[in-house]
């Protein structure tokens, strides 16, 4: 059983630096996925670059995480809420350029990328990565240590999303770290190829199930949400 750590919608002054701190205690590397309106600010860029200066990645997760990149009408402002995010990130930028699309719940499908955005990520040479895994701990505060242990036991290599928000859900990352541990669980830093469908501009596994393609089809997701 493998795991990959990352981290989505930080940081914030008030949870990331004590997910930092447990995870340094148990010597692990993740991938923070941050929101370029939060890193913005000074204290929360504080954290991530303390992040950083500690070896975990940090990724683009887009400017406002309110919408859907596929469901944006307009293909110039999903591409700004990558490019603007980038450019705040400045030298905390990951060589592979990572980016995260908000897929409005943990929702792989058509909702993530449209083909503006696309065209973007790969002349911008940007890697995508995407997840296998979300026990949803911003709803399920106190119990979803027992649904990230069953996700994590269901497949050979788990890419999850925990969130460094302060919901209080991190006051249980200690105790997933030992029971993954204790389990067998073996942590890597590393991406689970299968869930990287673009890596350094490169498409490497098809897009067409995550990116919605003209008006009718973005205004039939919209009406969905």
């Amino acid at each position: 059983m493998k795991i990959t750590l990352t981290f989505d919608n930080g940081p914030t002054p008030d949870t990331t630096p004590a997910v930092l701190d447990t995870l340094t205690r148990h010597g692990l590397l993740a991938t923070f996925c941050v929101l370029g309106h939060r890193i913005a600010a000074r204290e929360a860029r504080a954290c991530a670059e303390r992040a950083h200066a500690e070896g975990h990645w940090i990724c683009n997760h887009t400017w406002t995480h309110q919408t859907p990149l596929g469901l944006m009408p307009d293909p110039p402002a999903a591409v700004a809420e990558i490019a603007d995010t980038q450019r705040e990130l400045g030298n905390l930028i990951h060589p592979d350029h990572f980016f995260r699309p908000f897929g409005g719940g943990g929702n792989l499908d058509q909702r993530l990328l449209q083909p503006a955005v696309v065209d973007h990520l790969i002349e911008g040479a940007y890697t995508l990565v995407l997840w296998n895994a979300i026990p949803r701990d911003w709803v399920d505060i106190d119990g979803w240590v027992e649904t990230a242990m069953e996700q994590c036991a269901s497949q050979d290599w788990t890419q999850i999303v925990l969130h460094d928000l302060p919901t209080g859900a991190m006051r249980h990352l200690d105790r997933f770290l030992h029971q993954a541990k204790d389990a067998g669980a073996v942590f890597t830093q590393s991406h689970n190829p299968t869930c990287t469908p673009m890596l350094r501009g490169k498409i490497t596994r098809p897009l067409e199930g995550y990116m919605a393609s003209g008006p009718v089809l973005i205004e039939a997701l919209t009406e969905k949400k």
